[in-house]
């Protein structure tokens, strides 16, 4: 048995777009814009999302896919807290301090810092929308 596909609706072909950039080549107005893995990373965490704020069209949204953290020492005290946080010290603090201004931030900066670093960048809401067993899904809300 073989079995056709219809052909998309032109006007929601139209209205998908893939853009790979960085903070300061972004331009346009979005409904939606995602960072994988990456701010705790950033030598200036709060740049990257606020061009995204910056981007987003009247209801959009910022999805942030970041490493399972915790708020506190004590919560990260358990195999894969520990798997996080050693390559945290060899692989993402160096990167976030590899250029000013430097904060370090790291992969177990925990949700309520990530919270407040999307506060900080001008977003209204920001949330744990989703959890995995290594990741947190954030929603920001402009």
């Amino acid at each position: 048995m073989t079995a056709t596909k219809p052909a998309p609706d032109a006007r929601q072909v139209d209205r998908v777009e893939f853009q790979v950039a960085g903070a300061a080549d972004l331009e346009g107005s979005y409904d939606f814009i995602a960072f994988f893995d990456c701010l705790h990373d950033m030598p200036d965490p709060v740049a990257a999302p606020r061009a995204a704020r910056a981007a987003m069209a009247d209801g959009g949204r910022v999805m942030l896919v970041e490493p399972m953290s915790w708020d506190t020492v004590a919560e990260a005290l358990n195999p894969l807290g520990r798997l996080l946080s050693g390559a945290s010290l060899l692989i993402c603090l160096p990167s976030g301090l590899s250029a000013e201004p430097a904060v370090g931030l790291g992969n177990q900066a925990g949700p309520a810092r990530t919270c407040a670093l999307a506060l900080e960048a001008g977003f209204t809401a920001a949330r744990v929308a989703a959890t995995t067993d290594f990741n947190l899904v954030y929603e920001l809300r402009p």
